[in-house]
């Protein structure tokens, strides 16, 4: 019988989370959350036209972690481990916003002449806007469907499956796909709509953005293969995988 036909999304999903372990959870929606408050922030660059913003420090450890829940429960199990973590960082945002009305003062606004102007702009970048949130959900939710099944897909293409050559092959391709789309995605939806970027800005964004990104990848890919193969030594899951198995 099928157990997720039978049990249902919500029990599936309730399985999946105490079956991946805390830490990579913790650290997955913390990533997630901090990649789009720090997506706020543009990066000055020497030439007008390529743009890029501070979310790329961030998001490239949520596509690692992304391969890593992948290649042991599957495709599916890592998009509604990146639904839960859109749930949470909604939740944040609201916390967020309903703070920024709170009337007070932050630390930072405190400047002879300006505590007015530098509060109402700090209220405004925690707060959030509603283009922002969407923006940014929409990306994310698109990119983590492509990087999560293309990575699989790769993975059941290619023999040795616990060797790092496999590992870095699946991992690298979708990784940078997933960026471009992520990047290309936020930059049409908001860069281009709100900030005034133009088409060319977006793409060369999405591309500089995905090797920028890939090139983080491939600088921590090791922690992650290594990681993968020890929860498959491990045997991390087996209930979800029993309940659950990955086709």
């Amino acid at each position: 019988m099928n157990q997720r036909k039978t049990n249902g999304l919500y029990a599936e999903a309730k399985a999946l989370l105490r079956s991946i372990p805390s830490l990579t959870v913790t650290m997955f929606i913390i990533a997630t959350i901090t990649m789009n408050l720090l997506a706020n922030k543009s990066v000055n660059l020497p030439v007008s036209w390529l743009a890029v913003d501070c979310g790329i420090f961030v998001s490239w450890g949520v596509f690692l972690a992304l391969d890593i829940v992948t290649k042991r429960f599957g495709p599916r199990a890592a998009t509604i481990l990146s639904v839960v973590s859109l749930l949470v960082n909604f939740c944040v945002g609201l916390l967020f916003f309903l703070v920024s009305k709170i009337p007070g003062m932050w630390g930072e606004s405190y400047v002879d002449g300006a505590e007015a102007i530098i509060n109402t702009a700090l209220d405004h970048t925690f707060g959030g806007t509603w283009y922002i949130l969407v923006g940014s959900s929409i990306a994310f939710f698109l990119s983590a469907v492509v990087n999560n099944f293309s990575n699989w897909y790769i993975g059941k293409m290619l023999k040795n499956k616990r060797s790092f050559g496999v590992y870095a092959c699946r991992t690298y391709v979708s990784t940078f796909i997933a960026q471009f789309v992520d990047n290309l995605t936020f930059a049409l939806i908001v860069s281009r709509n709100f900030f005034g970027w133009t088409m060319v800005q977006c793409i060369m964004c999405a591309f500089t953005g995905a090797v920028l990104e890939l090139l983080c990848e491939v600088v921590f890919s090791p922690i992650g293969y290594h990681v993968s193969n020890q929860w498959d030594d491990d045997g991390v899951g087996e209930n979800y995988l029993k309940l659950y198995p990955v086709s």
